[in-house]
């Protein structure tokens, strides 16, 4: 795996943390469950590092036709096995083995209709084709302050590995 932290490779320093996205993808999480996933900061490249170095995943996609994933922190990318390269190239439904890629597909226009879902659990497989489970997940829609629909995004902090 590519080290994040080198190069082009991370959404690092060099980069701003990717600030306005994590900035979008937590305030939109706020607005919708009433809960913040970190501690506000009155500096929001603080809080977007911060996110990047959280012990929980957060990942969200985008609005492509079969949207791609557009953000993931260390321990998203750590979990799907993946760079931040390999990342931007993966349609998010690949996260999904093919036969539960149709429970996937449902869980996202729930969300789409709901806002979001807080309480979701499902299998996962990473890029070596390691399964695992998410559960307790929390999947939302990422709107902002105007209302604009900008993709999807979860956030989860427990997940095991299956057996081979």
């Amino acid at each position: 795996m590519t080290n994040m932290m080198t190069g082009a490779r991370r959404p690092g320093a060099a980069k701003g943390w990717l600030t306005p996205h994590v900035t979008l993808l937590l305030d939109s999480h706020q607005r919708l469950t009433g809960r913040e996933l970190l501690t506000p900061d009155d500096d929001a490249v603080a809080r977007a590092r911060r996110a990047f170095e959280a012990p929980f995943v957060l990942l969200s996609h985008g609005l492509e036709a079969d949207p791609l994933f557009n953000y993931a922190n260390r321990t998203a990318l750590d979990l799907f096995e993946l760079d931040w390269p390999a990342l931007l190239a993966l349609p998010s439904r690949a996260s999904a083995e093919a036969l539960n890629q149709e429970a996937r597909a449902r869980l996202m226009r729930a969300v789409l209709e709901r806002g979001y879902i807080d309480d979701y659990s499902g299998v996962r497989i990473a890029s070596s084709g390691r399964r695992f489970v998410i559960e307790q997940a929390t999947v939302w829609n990422v709107i902002d302050a105007a209302g604009r629909f900008h993709g999807q995004a979860a956030s989860f902090a427990n997940w095991r590995h299956l057996p081979d």
